[in-house]
């Protein structure tokens, strides 16, 4: 068929309206695009303790990336850099403080030789689950005491993500007894590690490039990481065979971003706000998709050959009266940590007496 020829008279018509309706709408177009070309353009970097292929603990690190971007129209660029591209991992928390990085993407257990109180915004020993935290993090006094902690050194945190309960770790050989830790070298995080420490353990905490290496070359016996999924991904189940349950150490992990001080200040409250947003976002995330992946990497794990354990109860009293052990130690050096150690215990102990009266969930 041929082209059909269009007459003159339409083709007149046409433009006329379409310069009608420019002419009408471009006042509205052009405030939106001075209200655009008015807001402030944020550009940071946020240097990570883990890669941004890490299903979870890493991944929710670099959807901070995208969702910064996508709720604030494009004028708040968080860029995400892999471990070890701006600071060694454990060197993070000083370039923010000192102003040398704007933002970081961690978890607070790690500053502890900084801060032996951001301990408690981490994961506890037999602590509460990821529901029970955050209540009291938001409404139980967490937050002053977390952002106190944090303003002390020049930086300003955000709880921006959470994990569900880790597996209790990876052991070359079974534990089958309380003396079985007398001696053991092993990698673990946290409060959980001096829990081991009391039981005799000699505990190493290495970041997570340095783990596999070292339990595949005989440096340490055994390691806790993270849970299933993530565990699968960081390929444990090539080195050990021994997969221990339940995660006594972490039943709820939160994640951090860290910003500095003066580049947080510096933002006006609409920008703020996204931010807050973004990490809003990314707990439930956190949350919804940490409990979804847990069932296949479990299956995955079995097919492999993995010999999944239950410590026994004697080692669970024995590991939780250790943790109050230590417990104590800390509050009685650290005036923070007892500070926030009593809060959350008094937070909890609230919670139980509903729980008893069968009012919530046990």
């Amino acid at each position: 068929m041929g082209i059909i020829a269009r007459p003159f008279w339409l083709g007149a018509i046409l433009a006329g309206m379409l310069g009608a309706c420019s002419s009408e709408q471009s006042p509205e177009t052009d405030k939106a695009s001075l209200a655009l070309s008015d807001r402030p353009l944020v550009q940071w970097r946020m240097a990570s303790t883990y890669p941004s292929s890490l299903i979870i603990l890493g991944t929710m690190g670099k959807r901070v990336e995208s969702l910064a971007r996508d709720i604030s129209g494009g004028s708040i660029d968080i860029r995400f850099y892999e471990p070890g591209a701006l600071a060694p991992p454990f060197e993070i928390f000083d370039a923010i403080s000192y102003g040398a990085l704007e933002a970081g993407w961690s978890t607070p257990g790690y500053w502890a030789g900084r801060e032996p109180a951001l301990q408690l915004f981490s994961a506890l020993p037999f602590g509460p689950s990821a529901e029970e935290y955050l209540a009291w993090f938001d409404y139980g006094g967490g937050r002053a005491l977390y952002e106190k902690l944090y303003h002390r050194h020049n930086i300003h945190g955000l709880i921006c993500g959470i994990s569900p309960p880790e597996a209790a770790g990876w052991y070359k050989k079974p534990i089958n007894k309380v003396e079985d830790f007398k001696g053991l070298k092993i990698r673990f995080f946290g409060l959980g590690g001096k829990v081991l420490e009391k039981l005799g353990a000699s505990v190493q905490l290495l970041s997570g490039g340095d783990i596999f290496p070292a339990l595949e070359l005989g440096t340490i016996d055994g390691t806790e990481f993270s849970v299933p999924a993530v565990d699968l991904k960081m390929g444990f189940y090539q080195a050990a065979k021994h997969y221990y349950f339940p995660g006594w150490h972490q039943q709820s992990t939160f994640f951090e971003l860290m910003i500095n001080l003066d580049q947080w200040n510096a933002l006006n409250a609409t920008q703020q706000a996204q931010i807050e947003a973004v990490c809003s976002s990314n707990i439930r995330y956190g949350l919804s998709q940490g409990e979804a992946l847990q069932i296949d990497a479990m299956r995955e794990l079995s097919e492999k050959g993995v010999e999944f354990h239950k410590f026994s109860p004697e080692i669970l009293e024995a590991l939780e009266t250790a943790w109050g052990e230590v417990a104590d130690e800390l509050s009685a050096s650290n005036a923070d940590f007892a500070t926030g150690w009593d809060s959350l215990r008094q937070f909890r102990a609230g919670h139980r007496v509903w729980r008893e009266r069968g009012y919530l969930k046990k």
